[in-house]
């Protein structure tokens, strides 16, 4: 009998459990665009007051989230900061450009993070030959920075500085609750400075789909014209957001687990030899690793894992990615680093 497949690829893979999909069967349901969906009503509810804003809107996904925040911030042909490897630039199929008009202006920053100073240094006056500055965002957790967690007096200051400057600003929450877990910090702090912000489900929560994008009334209001305008109305959505309520009570504290368990795996990686990690950087669910044997590149040892039973992630011809999740456990990190160690050897 093969072995099951351990998959470290990401943590969009993660399976809603009997319990998750006993409350999807149940979940009362109505009309969500007409606003008459009870379970849905009741995460938007939910999900502002845990965000600390006034409204929040559910959507199909994250990167409906990001698009439709560049869209009621930004006029066609202005432009957005953001970090260089954030999630807008390069893996949204060119959305910002394609649905808001906007440009987005990057900033290269440390592990997908910059600093006030560095958002200061690429603000300019306003000039009719340029691009008028009109947002700033930023990614918590960094998925290019490996998981990495803003450190909440830099996310302040970058606020303050967004603020002063006229423009708004927008969290890009993915992995956010992944950062509250973490540091300890609420989700309603990390987002106070931020217009907008949202929060994800269908990642280290394990439902099956949706967001919450928040903001103020006025926000929100605007960006229900947007989820119109792009159909991302799901009339009887209450079947998946009832997912999203059951990981919100029962899955929330666990992200701890996929912590513990991403530290582990990273440990182990240290120790086998063609590899190369820093260990310290690794503070959530995220750990990217360097392929340093000779005749061995991402593509190659991505192959030879999966051959075996484990799935990982190539970021790079020699970089890597693997993601812990409430699908594996303790057993299928040993496993993993036992395949991985194999490969290499063999």
């Amino acid at each position: 009998m093969p072995m099951p497949l351990i998959d470290l690829f990401s943590d969009t893979k993660t399976q809603p459990g009997a319990a998750m999909r006993a409350a999807m069967a149940a979940a009362e349901v109505g009309d969500e665009r007409a606003g008459e969906d009870p379970t849905v009503n009741a995460l938007e509810a939910r999900g502002a007051a845990l965000l600390g804003k006034e409204a929040a809107l559910y959507l199909p996904s994250g990167t409906m989230c990001n698009e439709i925040a560049l869209a009621v911030h930004c006029r066609p042909g202005e432009a957005v900061l953001c970090e260089a490897g954030a999630h807008i630039v390069g893996f949204e199929a060119g959305g910002a450009a394609a649905l808001a008009g906007v440009m987005l202006e990057p900033i290269s920053g440390t592990r997908g993070m910059f600093t006030a100073a560095q958002l200061r240094a690429q603000l300019r006056a306003d000039n009719l030959q340029a691009p008028l500055q009109r947002l700033v965002a930023v990614e918590n957790t960094t998925n290019l920075g490996g998981g990495a967690v803003w450190p909440l007096q830099d996310l302040r200051e970058i606020a303050a500085c967004a603020h002063d400057a006229g423009l708004a600003t927008h969290m890009d929450g993915a992995r956010l609750l992944n950062a509250v877990v973490a540091s300890g910090v609420s989700a309603a702090d990390f987002a106070q400075g931020f217009d907008s912000a949202w929060i994800d489900f269908s990642k280290g929560l394990g439902a099956p789909g949706g967001a919450l994008l928040t903001g103020s009334k006025a926000f929100v209001r605007e960006a229900r014209r947007w989820q119109l305008r792009i159909g991302g109305a799901m009339r009887q959505s209450g079947i998946i957001a009832a997912a999203c309520l059951y990981a919100l009570d029962h899955n929330l504290a666990r992200l701890a687990v996929d912590h513990a368990r991403a530290r582990q795996l990273a440990q182990g990686v240290a120790r086998i030899p063609g590899l190369g990690i820093d260990v310290a950087t690794v503070q959530t669910n995220l750990v990217y690793f360097d392929i340093t044997a000779p005749g061995w590149d991402a593509a190659k040892l991505a192959a030879a894992t999966l051959a075996q039973g484990v799935r990982l992630c190539p970021m790079g011809a020699r970089r890597m990615r693997a993601v812990t999740h409430l699908d594996v456990d303790d057993a299928g990190i040993v496993r993993a680093l036992e395949v991985i160690a194999a490969a290499l050897r063999g």
